[in-house]
C-alpha cells in the first residue's frame, strides 16, 4: 500500500490514456464519436463514464476524484463545479420534501444560507444545535430525520464537532452522516475512519491550494456516488476540464503544503497568544483551546485557519479589527482560504448579508474577530506583518 505522498501523483492514471507525465486537458463538451452503436449505449448509461459527455464525466475529472476518494478512504468520488455544488447536490441525494435535518449553528455562509432559505422553500425541515454539545444533535432527532450534517473545525470559530458520537448517533438511527472536511483537509482529519458516511470538500480551498479554481468534491460509497452522480445531471454542477486540471495539479502537492502551512499556522497563533492587543485566539493546536483534547483524538495535525478577537467593546473592536485589515501587507484582506498565500477577513462584515446580529451570536461572530487563513511564506514574516499591524491598539 502507498503512502499519501505518492498516492496525490500516481493515483487515477488509468484515466491518463496518453504517454504524458502531465494528464492531458480534455477540452472538449462531448468526447464520444464512434459508429459502434452498443460503445456508444454504454457509454451513454454507465456511471461518471469519462468518455461520453462533459455533464456526464472527462478523464481528467475521473482522475482527480479517484485521488480525493484514496485520501477520503471511500469507495468512490466525483467532483463538482464548486464547494456549494457539492454540498447542495448531495443533501439533495439524501432528503425530500417531509424530511428533517440536523445540523449546527456554526456553519459556512453558503451551507447555511441553503439550510436556512433553500430547503425550507422545499419542505425540508431543518434544526440548528451547537456542535459543542453532543447530546443537543440527539435531542434534536425527529422519526423524519433523515440527515445529520457537520463542519469541523467549524467556520469561522474554529469549534469542533465530535464525529465519532455523530457517527455513532447517525448509525444507531439509521440516519446518513454527513461532514464538511473543508478546513482539516484529508491530511489532517479523516471522517471515514471515525465512520462518518459522506466527506464533503470545497476543493477550491486546500486541495486546490492556488486560489486559480473554484470547485468541489463528495465522497462516498459507490451507491451513494451514483446518486449524487444522477442528481448533478440534472443541477448542471459540472466541473471544467480545465479546473479539473488545476486540480489535479494541486493536489501533487496536498501533503508539503499542508505540513508547512500547520507549522505556520500553530506559530502564529502562540504569537497571538501572548499580544496583549488581542482578546482570544481561537486555534485547535493551541492547548487554550476548550476542545484541544477532543482536535487531538479525532485530527493528526491542525490547520491552516485560525481566528482572533481584537480587545475592544463592540465598537472599538470593530475599529481595531479594520485597522488591522488597513495595515497589514502580507494578509491580504480577501474572501476564499487554503491557498499558499495568508489571507484575512471580518466575519461580522463579510457575512452581513448573510446573518443578522442575533445569527452571528449564535454562530460566534464577533465585531472584533478575523479569520485568518495562513499559507506558506515564511512565519518570521508573517508574524512581523500582524506585528506592525497591531502595534497602536490598546
Amino acid at each position: 500500500m502507498s503512502h499519501i505522498e505518492t498516492d496525490l501523483i500516481h493515483k487515477g492514471k488509468e484515466f491518463n490514456e496518453s504517454k504524458a507525465v502531465v494528464t492531458p486537458i480534455y477540452q472538449t463538451s462531448t468526447y464520444f464519436a464512434d459508429e459502434d452503436l452498443k460503445e456508444y449505449i454504454v457509454a451513454a448509461t454507465e456511471t461518471k463514464h469519462p468518455n461520453f459527455y462533459h455533464r456526464h464525466g472527462n478523464p481528467t475529472n475521473s482522475q482527480a476524484a479517484s485521488i480525493v476518494a484514496s485520501l477520503e478512504k471511500t469507495e468512490d468520488a466525483l467532483v463538482l463545479a464548486t464547494g456549494m455544488a457539492a454540498i447542495s447536490t448531495a443533501i439533495l441525494s439524501v432528503v425530500k420534501v417531509g424530511d428533517h435535518v440536523v445540523t449546527q449553528n456554526s456553519l459556512y455562509s453558503g451551507a447555511m444560507l441553503f439550510f436556512k432559505e433553500f430547503l425550507s422553500d422545499y419542505g425540508v425541515e431543518v434544526t440548528h444545535v451547537d456542535q459543542k454539545d453532543n447530546q443537543a444533535f440527539e435531542k434534536a432527532l425527529r422519526p423524519n430525520t433523515k440527515l445529520i450534517y457537520v463542519e469541523t473545525p467549524s467556520n469561522p470559530n474554529l469549534d469542533i464537532t465530535d464525529l465519532q458520537f455523530i457517527a455513532d448517533l447517525g448509525k444507531k438511527h439509521n440516519i446518513t452522516t454527513m461532514s464538511d472536511n473543508t478546513f482539516a483537509s484529508p491530511i489532517n482529519q479523516s471522517p471515514k475512519d471515525l465512520g462518518i458516511d459522506v466527506i464533503i470538500h470545497s476543493a477550491t480551498k486546500y486541495l486546490g491550494g492556488h486560489s486559480d479554481l473554484t470547485a468541489g468534491v463528495v465522497c462516498g460509497t459507490k451507491d451513494f456516488i451514483e446518486k449524487v452522480w444522477r442528481r448533478s445531471l440534472v443541477l448542471g454542477g459540472s466541473l471544467s476540464p480545465f479546473d479539473s486540471w488545476l486540480l489535479l495539479r494541486g493536489l501533487k502537492t496536498l501533503s508539503m503544503r499542508v505540513k508547512q502551512i500547520n507549522s505556520n499556522a500553530l506559530a502564529l497563533a502562540e504569537f497571538f497568544e501572548k499580544h496583549p492587543a488581542i482578546k482570544y485566539t481561537g486555534y485547535i493546536g493551541l492547548k487554550s483551546h476548550p476542545q484541544y483534547v477532543l482536535a487531538q483524538k479525532q485530527m493528526r495535525g491542525g490547520t491552516g485557519m485560525l481566528c482572533i478577537e481584537v480587545i475592544g467593546d463592540e465598537e472599538d473592536a470593530y475599529q481595531n479589527a479594520q485597522s488591522v485589515l488597513n495595515k497589514l501587507k502580507i494578509f491580504a484582506n480577501a474572501a476564499s482560504l487554503g491557498g499558499v498565500e495568508s489571507l484575512v477577513v471580518h466575519p461580522a462584515s463579510m457575512w452581513g448579508s448573510h446573518h443578522d446580529k442575533s445569527q452571528k451570536s449564535t454562530s460566534g461572530i464577533t465585531t472584533g474577530m478575523l479569520r485568518v487563513s495562513v499559507g506558506i511564506e515564511h512565519i518570521d514574516d508573517l508574524i512581523q506583518d500582524f506585528d506592525q499591524a497591531l502595534k497602536e491598539i490598546k
